[in-house]
């Protein structure tokens, strides 16, 4: 195993440009998953005027802590020298007890979460939920009427949140014909190449017109689903996705830096991925969920949410390729659940953006990555099993 130095500064001069279509994959994601806002539209989550939350430090030396993942010994200093990691950040009876920055990351620098901005929408919907804008039962239709000359036809929001629509939506990251080929030019990531492709997002959404099996039967990845959800957060609250964000969630919760979403075309910010924030934010918003919704004694998301999220699911519709990172796994309110007994959950995104939360050991943990590849199962389990080491030796 060696080492991964960090990617060079493509501003610096002498240095190649990034190419507009790769600019997310790499090596170009070294720095720009760092830089995002410096390379696409963006829009503001304020933290609003108040006082930071607390983030005490306990800090231990934990990169001698030995584990084995795929068939390999790692120690967490092997693992973040050759993982890609941008970031860790390690929270353990509500203190920092590890914080460490590579490749050019600093406490100051707002890393781009990708499907981690899928459960920060969540929870924004939770908080709706709890307080009654959003039903989770009703229709889709009734708050996005829209919807009725769409497959989304019929579906509910729980159906949305939960990602069990039987909306047909190829996810496929690589495909230069799949929707989410179409999801990254709508979104104003990449450049149209078709001229028949929708120009925004919810024109998009208002595209799909085939079922590929009946709502509620089964869980399929679907990244637009979140955007769906986006847009009846916005539509409810009567308010754009990045206020409701900030007003419902980071301000109240004291986050210390503002974060941004990358916004389309329309002005829509990308609820499916676009969100950016600090690794200690992203901490802030993991000890939220550990303290079942509150955080320095402020209620935010229900008690009710919290705990249907960890233990709602069910795991009956998850399968398949799933079960490679999770075997006994399932997805619920926009996160992933480890398991329905324990009720670990976790936000994860593509390229290694993972935030681990364990209530019963009161850990969690946030890594930030730039992975060369979108996904990797091998790579995904031995974070997870980094993650799980450390949880073990500080339980210990």
């Amino acid at each position: 195993m060696s080492s991964i130095p960090p990617f060079r500064d493509p501003t610096a001069p002498g240095s190649s440009l990034v190419p507009r279509q790769d600019w997310d994959r790499a090596p170009w994601n070294r720095w720009t998953f760092q830089h995002v806002r410096d390379l696409l539209p963006t829009t503001q989550v304020w933290r609003g005027a108040g006082p930071a939350s607390l983030l005490p430090a306990d800090l231990r030396d934990i990169d001698a802590i030995a584990f084995a993942a795929e068939g390999q010994a790692y120690t967490i200093g092997s693992f973040l020298e050759t993982s890609y990691a941008d970031g860790l950040l390690v929270l353990h009876g509500g203190k920092i007890v590890a914080e460490r920055y590579l490749n050019g990351m600093t406490p100051h620098t707002q890393h781009l979460s990708q499907s981690v901005a899928k459960s920060v929408v969540g929870t924004v919907a939770g908080i709706l939920i709890g307080r009654g804008v959003v039903d989770p039962a009703a229709s889709l239709t009734h708050y996005l009427p829209e919807l009725e000359a769409t497959a989304y036809r019929g579906a509910t929001v729980q159906h949305v949140l939960d990602m069990t629509s039987g909306v047909a939506f190829d996810e496929t990251y690589t495909a230069l014909d799949s929707h989410m080929a179409q999801l990254d030019v709508a979104s104003g990531w990449k450049d149209r190449w078709n001229p028949n492709w929708p120009t925004n997002v919810w024109d998009l959404i208002l595209s799909l017109k085939d079922l590929e099996c009946p709502h509620g039967t089964s869980f399929r990845y679907r990244s637009i689903e979140t955007d769906l959800l986006s847009f009846v957060l916005q539509r409810a609250a009567a308010a754009p996705l990045g206020e409701l964000v900030s007003r419902e969630l980071w301000a109240p919760m004291g986050a210390e830096e503002d974060a941004y979403f990358t916004v389309d075309a329309a002005g829509y910010a990308l609820g499916d991925g676009g969100f950016n924030a600090t690794l200690r934010d992203y901490a802030r918003f993991a000890l939220l969920h550990l303290r079942g919704g509150e955080i320095d004694g402020r209620r935010i998301v229900s008690t009710e949410w919290i705990t249907g999220t960890r233990f709602g699911a069910d795991p009956t519709l998850f399968g398949g390729v799933y079960q490679e990172v999770l075997p006994a796994g399932a997805y619920h309110n926009q996160f992933w659940i480890e398991d329905t007994v324990r009720g670990v959950y976790m936000a994860r995104g593509v390229f290694g953006q993972l935030i681990y939360i364990d209530p019963v050991a009161d850990f969690a943990a946030v890594v930030l990555s730039s992975w060369p590849e979108f996904v990797s199962s091998t790579r995904m389990r031995t974070a997870l099993a980094a993650v799980r080491a450390i949880r073990g030796a500080l339980s210990s």
